[in-house]
C-alpha cells in the first residue's frame, strides 16, 4: 500500500491537531517571474507552465505546510471560454490543478517530508471569474440558483479530480455560500467554506453570525472561517465561527499590506505576526495558513509557531 493510501482524512485531522495550510500562490508565482496580469491570474500557467505551479506549491510543502490549495481559484469553464478554451480542455486543466498539487506532495515526499500533504482544489466567487474585483463586494445580482448552476460543474469535475477537501474560499456574502452549500451536496468529497470580511462583516456587509450559520448544519463542511482579509479580523471571526458552528475554524489572511488597485501597488504594514497565530489558534483556528502577500517564509512563521506551541 502507497504512502497516499494511507494518508489519513483530513477531515479527521482538525480535531485534534492544527494544520498548516500554504500561502499566496500567487506571489510565489510572481516572484518565480511569471506575469499574472491577465483575467486568468494564476490559473492561465496550468495552460502555459504547470510545472511552475508543481514548484510554487513545492516550495510551500518545504516551508511546513501540510495543505496545498490549487491554482483553480480563477479557472472556470466560462472565464477560460473567453480565452478559446472549449469545456474539454478547461475539464483537463481543472484536473491538472489537483494533479499538480499532488505531484508537489510526491516531490515533498520524496525530499524527506514524513508527516499527512493533502490538496485542497480551490474555488473562488463568482467575482473571481469577472476579475473586476467583486470578489470584495458581492451582491452580483444573481439569484442563488444562478450561482449554484455556475458554480457546480467546475466542482464537480474537481471532485471527480479526488482532492482531500474543497476550498470553497473568499466567499464575499450569504447569497453565493447558500449556492456553494447547495453545490457541493452529493460530490462526496468534503469542503471548507471561508468568507473575506471586513470588521465584523461579510463584504456585501452581513453579520458574521448570519453567514457563519448557514455552515452549521451541512455535513459535507469540515471547517468554517476566512480568508483573503485583514490579519486583524481574524480572531473575531474564528471566536464567532467556532461559537455559531460547533466546527473547527479555517483562518488564512492576507499580510495586513493594502492592495491599491490604481498603482497595482501593495502598501502599508504587515500585521501577519507569531503573535497573531497564536491568538487564531486559542480561538479555535485548527487550519491556519496565509494568503495575499504571504509567502513560504511567512508560511515557515506559522509552523515554527504552532509547532511551538504543541499544536
Amino acid at each position: 500500500m502507497s504512502s497516499e493510501t494511507r494518508r489519513p482524512s483530513l477531515a479527521e485531522a482538525p480535531a485534534g491537531s492544527v494544520v498548516v495550510l500554504d500561502g499566496g500562490l500567487s506571489n510565489q508565482l510572481e516572484a518565480a517571474g511569471h506575469d499574472l496580469g491577465d483575467a486568468l491570474w494564476s490559473a492561465r500557467l496550468l495552460a502555459e507552465a504547470p510545472e511552475a505551479i508543481a514548484d510554487a506549491h513545492l516550495a510551500y510543502f518545504e516551508a511546513g505546510a501540510s495543505v496545498a490549495i490549487t491554482a483553480s481559484y480563477q479557472a472556470t469553464y466560462e472565464g477560460f471560454a473567453r480565452y478559446g478554451f472549449d469545456r474539454a480542455r478547461t475539464t483537463e486543466l481543472l484536473t491538472l490543478s489537483v494533479q499538480l498539487a499532488r505531484t508537489a506532495a510526491h516531490r515533498a515526499r520524496a525530499r524527506g517530508a514524513s508527516r499527512p500533504l493533502w490538496v485542497a482544489a480551490s474555488a473562488g466567487p463568482y467575482g473571481a471569474m469577472l476579475a473586476d474585483g467583486s470578489e470584495y463586494r458581492g451582491r452580483y445580482g444573481l439569484s442563488v440558483a444562478e450561482l449554484e448552476a455556475f458554480h457546480r460543474p467546475r466542482l464537480e469535475t474537481l471532485a471527480a479530480a479526488r482532492p482531500d477537501v474543497l476550498a470553497l474560499e473568499t466567499v464575499p456574502d450569504t447569497d453565493e455560500a447558500r449556492a456553494l452549500l447547495r453545490a457541493v451536496r452529493g460530490l462526496d468529497v468534503p469542503a471548507w467554506l471561508s468568507y473575506t470580511i471586513d470588521g465584523d462583516r461579510t463584504r456585501a456587509g452581513q453579520p458574521l453570525e448570519e453567514a457563519f450559520a448557514l455552515a452549521a448544519e451541512a455535513d459535507e463542511i469540515i471547517a468554517v472561517g476566512v480568508n483573503c482579509c485583514a490579519p486583524t479580523d481574524v480572531e473575531h471571526a474564528v471566536t464567532t465561527a467556532t461559537r455559531v458552528t460547533g466546527k473547527p475554524a479555517v483562518a488564512y489572511p492576507n499580510s495586513g499590506e493594502t492592495w491599491r488597485p490604481a498603482t497595482h501597488t501593495w502598501t502599508g504594514p504587515t500585521t501577519f505576526t507569531p503573535e497573531a497565530v497564536q491568538r487564531w489558534h486559542h480561538a479555535g483556528a485548527r487550519l491556519i495558513g496565509g494568503c495575499c502577500r504571504v509567502g513560504p517564509a511567512g508560511v515557515r512563521g506559522v509552523a515554527e509557531v504552532l509547532e511551538g506551541a504543541g499544536a
